[in-house]
């Protein structure tokens, strides 16, 4: 079987202390994340476990500024997190985070390439959406409308348009929940291509326990805390996970 070694990154991305997101619901509260201690490196790949409800996509919407914590500490790369405010967040979002989601959201009305476009448009220091789409194997695809692809290929095209920008994070919530086994892997091989060759620290989250096979790290949250984690000696390629 062939294996990757595992990553060996020092340099802290995320760095998170005492991590709380309190919802209130009426009179009740709803603790999504119940204390999270966490600290994510440079160049790792990080798979979030967890069942529906344990807080793996509140904590990710805030490590990508989606959200902010009730209360604790979040440091990314040294600069303080917690308490920005939109603008500065909004600035966060736009030059360090990728985002890719279970469901597409490309605009129907463009192509590949113009969806990639988009972003690249806007960024301080972009890949050419040519180069990005070659990256997740889509350089003879890249004139085709969404409505013309497959549903891996639009999963691919958003992965494209996530990391063109250069993002120093790709956040993954559930990339491969809307698709088959199969095709899933070839997505799953587009972001463990961007995570080699990039160095971009990516995390996704799951409920799969097979695809943290492929991550350095492995995080299992239940009812909004951090139970268990462990590195992976050994990266098991995309490519050979069997669900």
């Amino acid at each position: 079987m062939n294996k990757l070694p595992a990553s060996d990154h020092s340099e802290a991305v995320f760095d998170a202390r005492a991590l709380r997101k309190i919802y209130q619901t009426g009179e009740v509260d709803v603790v999504a994340l119940g204390g999270v201690d966490l600290t994510l490196n440079a160049g790792e790949l990080v798979c979030l476990l967890g069942a529906s409800g344990s807080g793996k996509s509140t904590l990710l919407n805030i490590l990508g500024g989606l959200d902010t914590p009730t209360s604790g500490s979040l440091f990314y790369k040294g600069w303080p997190l917690d308490g920005s405010d939109e603008n500065t967040l909004t600035l966060f979002r736009r030059n360090c985070v990728g985002f890719v989601f279970q469901f597409y959201n490309l605009i129907p009305s463009l192509t590949a390439r113009e969806n990639v476009a988009l972003i690249t448009s806007i960024s301080r220091d972009p890949m050419t959406p040519e180069e990005v789409l070659e990256m997740v194997g889509l350089s003879e695809r890249m004139d085709h409308f969404p409505s013309q692809l497959s549903g891996g290929e639009q999963q691919r095209v958003a992965i494209a348009r996530a990391i063109a920008k250069r993002p120093e994070v790709l956040l993954c919530d559930e990339p491969t929940g809307a698709l088959d086994v199969t095709t899933g892997i070839v997505v799953l091989e587009a972001v463990e291509r961007i995570n080699r060759e990039l160095g971009t620290l990516t995390v996704i989250i799951t409920h799969n326990a097979i695809m943290s096979e492929m991550a350095d790290r492995v995080l299992h949250l239940s009812d909004g805390k951090i139970i268990s984690s462990h590195h992976n000696a050994t990266r098991l390629p995309a490519a050979e996970l069997k669900w």
